[in-house]
């Protein structure tokens, strides 16, 4: 089944360019199936890159799925079109009696902030409290996992020496998870972060699975059942160029950056890279939202009950 989202928004050419199935709205309504309610509050600057990575990823599964795009109400992003925002976003504060089944919380340029330091982090705390009866599973990502741990489990944070920034090779801790089925023993993945968070610090009786780790940069995905919230401290969903456009960035604005690691062919950024993580980002994606389907009440105002 396609993916729905609206008719206009930039994402869908670059999708159905990639043979990824996308439903105009008017066949949306008049299919008698109810979707898969999946929101997206996007917290990242570039807005259009971050719609159609994760897009791509909820949209090669077999269901149908209805993307809603949300915006928090008390910042204002300065990277994206105040026209493209009122055209295809809307306010949390606007939906939040509506119910999903499946929320993803991208990561943010705010890392090296204090949580409370963040003008948003009233109202996203606000928002981990409405997840808890209006949204069956939230996948955080990056930013927003390490928000997810200190909102639910008071867990810190703590800044790196140096950018963790690069493709990194992670293992497998919990074989038997639902989300990690058909995971090769280990695989790489982007990592673009300037905190972590230290496994030492996790709350033992909290409940949490620690899924995948990586020697070299730690943590990487928690589940935490109780609370119905996936954590994912890195990039999966990047696309192949992602970090070398970070990396570029960075150089041009004449920060301080090292190359990404294991990325560029032989060091050079002018050669030409490889994705060695598309096909697990598929699978995990894929694999949240089948088990979604598996568990979401019938009745989703059912939720968390």
């Amino acid at each position: 089944m396609p993916i729905r989202i609206p008719n206009n928004l930039p994402a869908r050419q670059i999708l159905e360019k990639e043979g990824v199935m996308v439903m105009t709205e008017a066949t949306a309504n008049r299919q008698d199936i109810r979707p898969l309610r999946i929101g997206l509050l996007n917290l990242m600057p570039n807005k259009i890159k971050t719609e159609t990575q994760f897009a791509r990823l909820i949209g090669a599964t077999p269901l149908q799925v209805e993307l809603t795009l949300i915006k928090t109400g008390s910042h204002t992003p300065k990277n994206t079109s105040q026209e493209h925002m009122l055209a295809f976003y809307e306010a949390w504060h606007d939906i939040r009696d509506q119910y999903f089944d499946g929320l993803i919380i991208t990561g943010a340029p705010v890392e090296l902030l204090p949580f409370e330091g963040v003008n948003y982090w009233q109202e996203l705390s606000e928002l981990y409290a409405w997840t808890q009866s209006h949204v069956h599973s939230t996948f955080n990502i990056c930013w927003a996992a390490q928000a997810a741990l200190y909102h639910f489990h008071g867990v810190p944070k703590h800044a790196l020496p140096q950018k963790a920034f690069g493709i990194y090779e992670h293992k497998i801790l919990s074989p038997s998870s639902v989300y990690l089925r058909g995971f090769s023993d280990d695989f790489c993945m982007p990592v673009s972060r300037w905190t972590e968070v230290r496994k030492a610090e996790l709350p033992p009786k909290a409940g949490l699975e620690i899924l995948l780790e990586s020697d070299d940069v730690g943590l990487c995905l928690i589940n935490d059942p109780k609370n119905r919230q996936l954590m994912m401290f890195n990039h999966i969903e990047y696309d192949t160029e992602s970090l070398g456009d970070e990396y570029r960035r960075d150089v041009a604005a004449q920060k301080p950056i090292n190359k990404p690691a294991h990325y560029f062919p032989g060091d050079e950024p002018s050669a030409k890279v490889l994705n060695r993580w598309r096909a697990h980002a598929h699978l995990l994606f894929g694999n949240w939202i089948n088990d979604v389907y598996q568990t979401t009440p019938f009745d989703l105002t059912k939720i968390g009950q």
